[in-house]
C-alpha cells in the first residue's frame, strides 16, 4: 500500500509552521503585533516556497473562519483538552499536537473565546519549549496576549508573531520532520473539526465543501512525511493517512466547460468555466470516521 501510493501526484503544496493558526495575518515591525492588520480569506491558500518547492494548504485558521461563516456553535467538546499536554512524552507527539493546539487556538480565537485562548496558548507554550523553540512563547508574549484579551485582531496578531518565530528557528537548525509533523497535526485537526460540524449540521453544502477539497492536501501530507516512513511512529501515523487517501481518491472533480466572454473595450476576459467536487454521503461517512481514528491515536 505505501509503495503504490508513492506515485500520487506531485507535491506542489505546502505551508509554513507560521500558518497552523494564524494563516494572512498582517503585521510587521515594532508595535505591530498589538494592532495588527489582519486578512483572513477562507478560501484561498497562499504558495510558499520551501526548499526550492512550492507549496500550499488551506490553514486551520481558514477552516475556523469558513465554520463560524456557516452559523456553527462554538464547541468546545471538540477540541483537544489541554491537560492531555503533560502526556506527551516524545517529539512525534509534541510535534503533531503543537499542530493539533495550534489549530484549537485558531478556532478558539476566531470564536473570540478569550478565557478559553489563554489555556491553548499555553498548551502550545509548553509544547514549543519541550520541542526547543521556547523563545517564541515567551513570558512577555503572555503577558501582552493577556492584556489584548478581547481584541480578536490582536490576539491573531500576536499568536502569528510567535509561530513565525518558531517557523524560522526550525528552518534554520533543518528541522523538517518536526515542521512536517506540526502542520499534518494542524491539518488532521481542522479537518476533524469539519467533519464534527458536517455531522452535526447535515447538508451543509460549504463544509462539505470543503472536506472534499482536502483530496490533494492529503496526497501532499504523505509526500511530505515519507522520507521519515521508517520511523515506528511516522510508520503508523502514515499507513493511516495512505488509508484515508484511498477513500479521497473516490471523490470525483466535475469540470464544465462555458465559453469564456470579452469586454473588447476594457479589454478584460473572464473566464466562465465551472468545476464541481462531488463526494457522496457514503465517501464522508467513511472519511469522518477514518479521520476521527487518526485523531484518537494522535492526541492519545
Amino acid at each position: 500500500m505505501f509503495l503504490k501510493r508513492l506515485k500520487i501526484n506531485q507535491l506542489i503544496l505546502f505551508m509554513s509552521v507560521a500558518s497552523l493558526a494564524f494563516y494572512g495575518c498582517g503585521g510587521s515591525g515594532e508595535g505591530d503585533e498589538d494592532k495588527p492588520k489582519v486578512v483572513i480569506d477562507s478560501n484561498k491558500t497562499d504558495i510558499i516556497n520551501i526548499g526550492g518547492a512550492l507549496f500550499s494548504i488551506p490553514s486551520p485558521i481558514q477552516t475556523s473562519i469558513l465554520l463560524k461563516k456557516t452559523g456553527a456553535n462554538y464547541n468546545k467538546e471538540i477540541l483537544n483538552s489541554t491537560k492531555s499536554s503533560a502526556n506527551y512524552s516524545t517529539n512525534f507527539k509534541k510535534a503533531v499536537n503543537l499542530g493539533v493546539y495550534g489549530a484549537d487556538l485558531g478556532y478558539v480565537t476566531i470564536y473570540e473565546q478569550t478565557q478559553d485562548a489563554i489555556g491553548y496558548l499555553q498548551a502550545v507554550k509548553k509544547m514549543g519549549d519541550d520541542l526547543g523553540v521556547s523563545g517564541a512563547f515567551d513570558a512577555t508574549l503572555m503577558k501582552r496576549f493577556e492584556a489584548n484579551l478581547g481584541n480578536k485582531d490582536s490576539l491573531l496578531g500576536l499568536v502569528s508573531s510567535a509561530y513565525r518565530a518558531s517557523d524560522a528557528y526550525l528552518k534554520n537548525n533543518e528541522r523538517n520532520d518536526v515542521s512536517g509533523l506540526i502542520i499534518a497535526g494542524g491539518w488532521v485537526e481542522s479537518l476533524y473539526f469539519s467533519t464534527k460540524i458536517a455531522e452535526k449540521n447535515k447538508g451543509n453544502k460549504d463544509v462539505i465543501q470543503r472536506i472534499a477539497e482536502q483530496k490533494n492536501a492529503l496526497d501532499n501530507l504523505i509526500k511530505l512525511l515519507t522520507p521519515y516512513y521508517q520511523d515506528p511512529e511516522y510508520t503508523e501515523f502514515i499507513d493511516a493517512l495512505i488509508d484515508l487517501a484511498y477513500d479521497f481518491d473516490g471523490i470525483e472533480m466535475k469540470y464544465t466547460f462555458v465559453a469564456p466572454t470579452t469586454d473588447a473595450k476594457n479589454k478584460i476576459t473572464t473566464i466562465n468555466s465551472k468545476s464541481e467536487i462531488v463526494i457522496t454521503d457514503d465517501q464522508l461517512k467513511a472519511i469522518t470516521e477514518k479521520v476521527d481514528k487518526i485523531r484518537t491515536s494522535i492526541i492519545g
